[in-house]
């Protein structure tokens, strides 16, 4: 299922993020399960004889709906946020609402996707976000993933921090959305391999992630990256750890498809004839949960080739600074393969989302 960003009133294309439609400056909110946006006056809306609310976090920019059955005035995004700034700590809650915004997309992805999303106040071990800034008491945030739960420094969100960590590190790319799909990668490890021979598999490629990872972080940082790290890896982190390798190469299969996803939805395409780059089309799909992995690399091959053009013709990096060598596209094939191995319905997605709302309101 597909995002339909058009205002519900006058059909004008909007972000994902908007509170207000820009042409008709109607108050519209996001209803997760149609993945429309909906009209609403007074702070409500009625969507097939239910009130959906707008969400309390409204006023820190969120616009998602939230069913009137729900346990809390929280959306279901807002209801995965575990701890956050103090409400007195304003500027944090600044950086907060750009960072939630990123998580939105991030569920909104793993939705399309079919992926289960259980919450941490549903279950033991459930996804859950802890985002706090390191700059509200001086108390370093160590960005990670433990038990279901992520951790993301809101201070991530400044540019000029993120960017010189980038630098300093080494990094090609470094963005908010980038560290919470990699993140949400070593949630998933747990969650789809769910059979011996899938982790057997996973090991195969990846490596055995049983091996110490307290070791191999001292010895990457002590050391870094094998000179050779690029004939095996997407990327010099992924070259830290089995767990490590396995989140990045997962980011990677949803910077891929998400990418993909939203060129098929706004119509982009390669031409061949009119297109330099090959001499047949480039036709993105909205989904890949059917095709093989060869055609949803082949399509991102050139149509990435597309972007780093046009973000060079702005004076600006690679869009995709990134090079999937064989060893990178057996990985991302084990990612495709465990993803669409059972696809959840939306109805699903929801019955699980939501279990025991009913019970808890």
């Amino acid at each position: 299922m597909s995002s339909q960003p058009r205002c519900p009133h006058c059909r004008h294309f909007v972000y994902l993020d908007t509170l207000r439609c820009p042409n008709c400056e109607a108050e519209i909110g996001y209803h997760l399960p149609s993945r429309e946006f909906q009209g609403i006056r007074h702070g409500q809306t009625v969507i097939d004889g239910e009130v959906w609310y707008a969400c309390s976090n409204r006023e820190w920019a969120c616009n998602w709906l939230v069913w009137e059955n729900a346990p809390a005035g929280r959306c279901f995004s807002c209801r995965l946020t575990r701890r956050r700034p103090a409400a007195d700590d304003t500027v944090a809650l600044e950086k907060l609402a750009k960072t939630e915004e990123a998580k939105r997309r991030l569920l909104l992805q793993l939705a399309d996707l079919g992926l289960p999303i259980v919450g941490w106040d549903t279950e033991q071990g459930g996804l859950g976000f802890d985002l706090i800034s390191s700059l509200s008491d001086g108390k370093r945030v160590t960005i990670g993933h433990a038990n279901g739960i992520i951790t993301i420094d809101l201070a991530e969100s400044l540019d000029d921090r993120r960017e010189a960590l980038r630098v300093k590190l080494g990094e090609p790319y470094r963005t908010i959305l980038g560290h919470l799909r990699h993140e949400v990668g070593h949630y998933y490890q747990n969650v789809l391999l769910t059979e011996p021979a899938l982790w057997d598999r996973c090991r195969e490629l990846f490596g055995d992630e049983r091996a110490s990872y307290r070791d191999a972080l001292q010895r990457h940082y002590k050391l870094g990256a094998p000179a050779d790290w690029h004939e095996s890896f997407i990327s010099e982190y992924a070259t830290m750890h089995p767990w490590e390798d396995f989140a990045e190469t997962f980011a990677h299969y949803l910077h891929i498809t998400g990418t993909l996803q939203t060129a098929a939805i706004i119509g982009i395409h390669l031409d061949a004839s009119v297109t330099n780059l090959r001499d047949t089309d480039v036709v993105p799909l909205g989904s890949y949960e059917d095709a093989p992995i060869q055609r949803l690399l082949t399509d991102w091959e050139w149509m990435s080739q597309g972007f780093n053009r046009i973000n060079r013709s702005m004076g600006f990096g690679d869009l995709y600074p990134f090079t999937i060598v064989t060893p990178v596209r057996h990985k991302l094939a084990f990612i495709h393969d465990i993803v669409t191995r059972a696809p959840l319905s939306p109805s699903e997605q929801y019955a699980l989302a939501t279990a025991g709302d009913v019970e808890r309101a």
